[in-house]
């Protein structure tokens, strides 16, 4: 399970605006980034791709064996979990934390920058505009160090 989240973990003109238009762009900056990607749906779907992107990455599938389909299902959860608390929504991550669930697995630099490599075409995928994408991958960069501990 620690793997799976490991690899989760391994994802920004108003002076020429008119005032209708400067209204609502103060309105979306209010907003919480979780409602700003569009919600659990959106971030459950960016989930799905980005897992999908790392078991058919050949430097990063070797985390994903020999888990059960049912510890799949939970460390994904584990996942959306994490994402939807980090963004600003109403879920709570329950897992263990980052430093402790990332012991001895060994990810290594090379092993995080893939994972960002994946997260990034996941989140091409998905249009998702700069603004937001700049703030979450923001946000799980602040774990790496708790995350990244192999040569």
């Amino acid at each position: 399970m620690r793997r799976w989240i490991s690899l989760l973990i391994l994802l920004v003109a108003a002076s020429a605006m008119t005032p209708p238009a400067f209204s609502q762009s103060m309105s979306n900056q209010k907003e919480s980034l979780y409602k700003r990607l569009g919600g659990y749906d959106a971030i459950a779907a960016v989930t799905d791709d980005f897992i999908g992107r790392m078991i058919a990455d050949p430097q990063l599938n070797k985390f994903f064996v020999g888990f059960s389909n049912e510890s799949k299902k939970r460390i994904r959860q584990h996942i959306v979990d994490f994402l939807c608390q980090t963004a600003g929504g109403p879920c709570a991550y329950h897992g263990t934390d980052m430093k402790t669930a990332h012991a001895g697995i060994n990810i290594t630099e090379q092993d995080w920058q893939a994972s960002v490599r994946d997260l990034q075409a996941t989140l091409d995928k998905f249009k998702v505009p700069e603004r937001e994408r700049g703030e979450l991958l923001a946000a799980i960069s602040s774990v790496k160090g708790d995350i990244v501990r192999g040569q």
